[in-house]
């Protein structure tokens, strides 16, 4: 979790991103918020600093626990976001970092959904990012090492990560390989399979679940190609 949070501090402009979803709030005249994978807190900071009624929730406990270190007058609570329940309704449910990406079947999906969609007050708003399949695996190769890499606190960090395409798999999901390193030195390994989405996939899901999807928007994201989602709670 360090880890991830120094380099990701890097990868991500957490200004920008609370720049882009606090627009979309205010277009919908919307400040309490749930954002589901909170992660360290590095955006959180960014709605707290600006008096929005921000709640997090995150899978890791242990993000949780620094991420409430970080803002300690903010709340975080560990939760799965495809079975959650809430005591008052939210205005605006945000999944970011890409976190749709965990649902790897359909059935966690529509779980999510309907969580999600229970969670929100009558007319709320959902947004989320998700990896755009359709440009995604046309640019990748297995063989093919993609380097990022960062600098946090005078150190200097970096990651290999290679993307296989598993056309055996229901879905269109692949999988990440990535190894850490601090200089030369391998200081972590991490593999995961991971799902993309087309824009029809998510067109139906939503309708599904009893939400209208007001506009896709192309996002700017690091690695992926990926867009973003704004639904209405029907």
């Amino acid at each position: 979790e360090i880890i991830y949070d120094k380099m990701y501090q890097t990868f991500i402009n957490y200004k920008e991103e609370y720049f882009f979803y606090s627009k979309i709030m205010h277009e919908h005249s919307k400040s309490k918020l749930l954002e589901i994978g909170s992660g360290t807190g590095n955006l959180a900071r960014h709605f707290i600093k600006n008096n929005f009624d921000y709640n997090g929730m995150d899978y890791s406990k242990d993000m949780i626990q620094l991420a409430t270190t970080k803002n300690p007058n903010s709340h975080f609570i560990f939760g799965d976001m495809s079975d959650f329940k809430v005591k008052d309704p939210y205005e605006c449910i945000l999944i970011t970092g890409r976190t749709s990406s965990y649902l790897l079947d359909n059935i966690s999906i529509n779980n999510t959904l309907k969580s999600i969609h229970k969670a929100l007050e009558q007319k709320g708003i959902l947004c989320f990012d998700f990896i755009d399949a359709n440009r995604f695996f046309k640019k990748i190769n297995k063989d093919e090492k993609v380097v990022h890499k960062a600098e946090f606190d005078d150190k200097f960090y970096s990651r290999d990560s290679y993307f296989e395409y598993l056309p055996n798999e229901e879905n269109f999901m692949f999988r990440w390989k990535a190894t850490y390193y601090e200089k030369q030195s391998v200081i972590a390994k991490d593999t995961s399979t991971v799902r993309a989405f087309t824009k029809n996939e998510w067109e139906l899901f939503l309708f599904q679940n009893g939400f209208e999807i007001l506009k896709f928007i192309d996002k700017p994201s690091y690695a992926f190609d990926a867009y973003a989602v704004v639904a209405q709670k029907n």
